[in-house]
């Protein structure tokens, strides 16, 4: 059974989330303090599938709380932004969340973003996916879900790992818009959602701040294309 943390301040809406998503075949764990979470992170327990972080939480905000966690942890993690503003939303990315959700959200739209998350989790360490893929100085390592920069690590957040390896395997043909939200996120591209765009512009920043020779063309109106040569 998946096993799903959830920090948000809002006790009752904790309990009715683990009321919901127990029903539907998830373990769920709720804390209520960034600094909980964090401390259930690196506490040595079994590592949740999925962490669930609610932007405004009472000390230490959700994304501060994002920028250290992703400082040691890749797990699959959606945002829920109670002010709902773009720029929160695209905050939450920028910082490594995989996806995001304005609150109040339904509980079975939650549960199908997790379930989205959780199903681009297993289909990365299926059969077809462990072979590594190589392209120039740049390595991927679906099995163990690391990208190199020749023997360097180059730390990459499970939704933009997924978008890099569908863009290697299509090196020089676009890729869709679309289909990067399916590969990455496992949902539809949403009317005015630009959380693949924000994945891929981390994605550019990344590669140029590790010197890697290749680069993402966007196309307009069609979607994205990694091109050798930097």
């Amino acid at each position: 059974m998946p096993h799903i943390l959830i920090a948000d301040d809002d006790r009752e809406l904790c309990s009715l989330l683990a009321d919901y998503l127990g029903r539907h075949g998830l373990e769920i764990e709720s804390v209520h303090t960034a600094e909980d979470a964090i401390a259930r992170l690196q506490s040595g327990q079994r590592k949740p599938d999925a962490l669930v972080l609610d932007v405004m939480l009472p000390g230490m905000d959700g994304l501060s709380a994002l920028r250290q966690i992703r400082e040691f942890e890749a797990l699959p993690i959606v945002m829920l932004s109670g002010r709902g503003e773009p720029v929160d939303r695209v905050m939450g990315l920028e910082l490594g969340a995989d996806d995001y959700l304005a609150k109040p959200c339904l509980p079975r739209e939650l549960l199908a973003r997790i379930q989205a998350l959780l199903r681009r989790a297993r289909a990365e360490v299926g059969p077809e996916a462990q072979t590594e893929r190589r392209l120039g100085a740049l390595s991927l390592r679906p099995a163990e879900r690391r990208a190199y920069h020749g023997e360097e690590p180059l730390a990459l957040t499970g939704a933009e790992f997924s978008v890099m390896l569908e863009l290697m395997r299509c090196t020089g043909q676009t890729v869709s818009r679309d289909q990067l939200t399916q590969i990455a996120l496992h949902r539809p591209l949403e009317r005015y959602d630009r959380a693949i765009d924000v994945h891929v512009s981390r994605l550019r920043q990344k590669l140029g701040a590790a010197g890697v020779d290749l680069r993402i063309e966007g196309i307009r109106g069609a979607g994205y294309q990694l091109i050798e040569g930097a």
